[in-house]
């Protein structure tokens, strides 16, 4: 079953490779979406995708790479709309 999430990851995940790692991360598993940076401090994601696969990003945004700390991760999953063809950084 495919489906599709928005995340909102908080801490210290600006300046780390968090962008890049969720990137590598996100097409290791063969999901499409993008992430960014927000004006607070956070990075936002949207990811689709096989829903394990995106449950299995999910997980490893809650550590994220070595250099972040990561606080909370906020997921509302919503309706998989195949919107995107690769995964990128905005």
């Amino acid at each position: 079953m495919k489906t599709r999430a928005h995340l909102i990851i908080k801490g210290h995940v600006q300046g780390v490779w968090f962008r890049a790692s969720t990137k590598q991360q996100a097409e290791r598993h063969g999901l499409v979406g993008w992430v960014k940076n927000t004006r607070d401090g956070a990075v936002e994601a949207v990811v689709e995708g096989e829903k394990q696969r995106v449950d299995d990003l999910i997980h490893w945004c809650h550590e994220g790479p070595p250099l972040s700390t990561v606080e909370t991760v906020h997921v509302e999953y919503q309706k998989f709309n195949n919107e995107f063809s690769s995964f990128d950084i905005i």
